[in-house]
């Protein structure tokens, strides 16, 4: 049966290798901030943008990526965080994708589902160990890190969270995400041959190994959430049920 697997693996990595960020959510204010339309709308709202002060600009952003990140951790970090969500839930790896269906006609289903479950479970454990990196990153954002997240495009609060965590986060997730898919046979099986297959370029090296695909995957879909978290407060301040928020964010909305 063991031979079997490794040949089935095999020829899913023999095929050729296939090859989530917040969008739209600066809109609105680069047409206030970066263009001159003329138009009384976009007048109102630069002037509310500039009514606010450096102190409303930073605590309101700090507030905001703050909600925003509790939220995300909160959302996926529990059981089912991932694997309940057909958006949020873990795909198996590309190469191994390709020779599933193979295997679950031959009765290795169970083996099959028990790997993308515990790739998913693996994520879920880990993504609690992000709530104090990411709420201390956003404590040490300057006023020129939250000017910039205003000013800056569609990305600029993921890139953000990105450039002050994710180092540090992979190196956090790693270790819980192997303790969970090492318990996995299917996992280990993958490891061993993914690992030969990307010294010879056939594999993406963060699809070497189960542990490190899933580190990815899981802090890929933490950060969409965060965008998704701010999207919503720009798009409607007053469910953030805070008054700087409110005040900071409905300025971009011209209020």
């Amino acid at each position: 049966m063991k031979k079997l697997v490794v040949g089935l693996l095999a020829m899913g990595f023999a095929l050729s290798v296939s090859a989530y960020d917040f969008s739209g959510l600066q809109d609105k204010l680069k047409g206030v901030l970066n263009k001159d339309s003329g138009s009384s709308s976009t007048s109102t709202t630069k002037s509310a943008v500039d009514s606010l002060t450096p102190t409303e600009i930073n605590g309101g952003l700090k507030e905001a990526l703050t909600k925003g990140a509790e939220a995300a951790v909160a959302k996926l970090g529990k059981a089912d965080g991932f694997w309940a969500d057909p958006k949020l839930r873990i795909p198996l790896p590309a190469n191994l994708q390709k020779v599933s269906k193979v295997m679950k006609t031959l009765g290795m289903g169970k083996q099959v589902d028990a790997l993308e479950l515990g790739m998913n479970r693996a994520a879920e454990a880990a993504v609690p160990e992000a709530k104090n990196m990411l709420v201390g990153a956003v404590k040490d954002m300057s006023l020129e890190d939250a000017k910039g997240i205003l000013t800056g495009g569609d990305t600029a609060a993921t890139d953000f969270f990105r450039k002050k965590t994710e180092s540090a986060l992979s190196a956090k997730f790693l270790p819980i995400v192997k303790g969970t898919t090492d318990k996995v046979g299917l996992a280990q099986t993958y490891n061993t041959y993914a690992g030969t297959a990307a010294r010879f370029g056939a594999v993406k090296s963060d699809q070497a190994t189960i542990e490190n695909y899933v580190t990815k995957e899981g802090l890929d879909r933490l950060y969409k959430v965060i965008g998704e978290q701010e999207k919503a407060f720009r798009a409607n301040p007053l469910q953030s049920g805070s008054a700087l928020i409110q005040k900071v964010f409905g300025s971009l909305l011209g209020k």
